[in-house]
């Protein structure tokens, strides 16, 4: 049983008045509106300003008629105006054959004359369902390519032999179809790698799908990945592609794939190794054509931890592995970077040049940047905001006092209560102690804190770590 008016408009197209209204009648309890016409010319001005949910299109108009190239003509017009219209071919008994070609042109569906109404309403509402999934599944995509559009304004810079041999290695892997796994600490650049191995692949065409699972819930996980069909939850109102099957044709980027729950990694691996997935609530599965890229902050030994990570999965991911050096590991990159950085936030801001001192640049060089190239892009925006005259100064720079280059005290030395009773000290020292305690992982970090991932993104930035 359907919901009365579900759709829009329905449009019949027949010189057969009579035809026209018998249409009408069978099928005007699923529309709000049945426009009939004697002719396709008015189809074109309907097209233009409010296209219909569905179009029931005679194929012979003049006089005698009986091949239907009139029919296959203003076929090809309509879908040329819109790709996504749904049109049911109607065609006599002895026409099934022509109707069967309509449909190669891309007519939806056809019904032959006399037609059983039951039918008629069944391939109408059908056809009109058609069209109206073919324009959530487009606007789907559209959403999901928004939401996978790079964020990064780090370019891939360093001469540096670490840098050297990243590029190395995704020079050998991005032609090819392997899985790759990213390895790097928070902030070392493993999006940029993806994006480079994707933007050097056969599936450049294609579009990249970023999924952060560090924050994709349990409860929406799979509806989120996999995708679900309308009323397979209290809240699932229209179909919906996952994530997955968005990347169709191009790359899968599972970012913060350590954080997965070892509950949930079954469902993902099931889906890699059949390359399918199944939507929430449907009983067919979907195919899938994508190459994956992983990537996680989480350390070799611990994401070889059977209890926390699945190896099956690994094995999956990690055919060919890339692992990004800390910062502090190239420190020859640094002015490399922070030339590159100034000037991007000189123009964002309008900001005059300034000039920036080799003894400058060699303390800052020597700094460990535990955020790695993400605190020192902070660290060049907030210069380019603060500085004042012709160059920059260390003032201008929120370095950690815990820089071996400042020779400042131990970072992590306690704060004597009874002397020191500012919150954002103490706040600032707490957060740098659970990301050391956890090696700088996120996640892990967050939760000893009580805090969310972007909450503690938040104090990190604030506190420029």
């Amino acid at each position: 049983m359907v919901d009365n008016q579900a759709f829009g408009t329905a449009v019949v197209v027949d010189d057969d008045a009579d035809i026209a209204l018998a249409a009408k009648l069978a099928i005007r309890s699923a529309f709000r509106q049945v426009i009939t016409l004697s002719h396709p010319d008015a189809l074109l001005p309907l097209l233009e300003k409010s296209p219909p949910d569905v179009i029931l299109l005679d194929l012979n108009f003049a006089r005698g008629a009986t091949d239907g190239r009139e029919g296959f003509l203003w076929l090809s017009r309509i879908l040329e105006k819109d790709p996504d219209a749904a049109v049911v071919i109607i065609t006599a008994h002895g026409g099934i054959g022509i109707a069967v070609e309509a449909i190669k042109a891309g007519a939806t569906d056809f019904v032959t004359k006399p037609w059983d109404n039951e039918r008629l309403f069944a391939t109408t509402w059908s056809a009109a369902a058609l069209r109206r999934s073919r324009r959530e599944t487009r606007h789907e995509r559209r959403r999901v390519v928004e939401v996978a559009k790079p964020s990064s304004e780090t370019p891939m810079l360093g001469t540096s032999k670490a840098m050297d041999h990243v590029r190395s290695l995704i020079d050998r892997a991005a032609p090819t179809d392997a899985n790759v796994l990213i390895l790097g600490e928070n902030g070392t650049g493993k999006e940029l790698v993806a994006r480079e191995l994707h933007s050097r692949s056969r599936r450049a065409a294609g579009i990249m799908v970023s999924v952060d699972l560090g924050t994709v819930s349990e409860s929406v996980f799979e509806s989120e990945l996999f995708g679900h069909v309308r009323g397979a939850f209290t809240d699932a109102k229209s179909d919906r592609i996952g994530r997955l099957q968005a990347a169709n044709g191009g790359t899968i980027f599972l970012d913060e794939i350590g954080n997965l729950p070892l509950r949930l990694q079954p469902k993902l691996l099931t889906a890699l190794e059949r390359r399918e997935v199944t939507p929430v609530g449907a009983n067919k599965p979907v195919p899938l054509d994508i190459r994956v890229i992983a990537a996680t902050n989480m350390p070799l030994d611990q994401l070889t931890d059977e209890n926390r990570f699945r190896q099956d999965l690994l094995f999956r991911l990690n055919t060919v592995e890339i692992e990004l050096p800390p910062l502090r590991a190239r420190p020859e990159d640094v002015p490399l970077l922070l030339a590159h950085f100034l000037a991007h936030y000189a123009r964002r801001y309008k900001a005059p040049p300034r000039h920036l001192s080799p003894a400058l640049a060699e303390i800052l060089s020597n700094h460990d940047w535990p955020g790695n190239v993400r605190a020192l892009r902070h660290a060049a925006e907030r210069a380019v905001i603060l500085a004042r005259g012709d160059a920059y100064v260390l003032d201008d720079f929120p370095l950690p006092r815990r820089s071996s280059a400042l020779s400042p005290p131990p970072a992590l030395a306690p704060v004597p209560v009874d002397t020191d009773l500012n919150l954002d000290r103490a706040e600032k020292q707490m957060v740098e102690r659970a990301l050391k305690k956890h090696n700088w992982n996120i996640s892990l970090a967050a939760g000893e804190l009580g805090l969310t991932r972007a909450a503690l993104y938040r104090r990190m930035e604030k506190h420029a770590l």
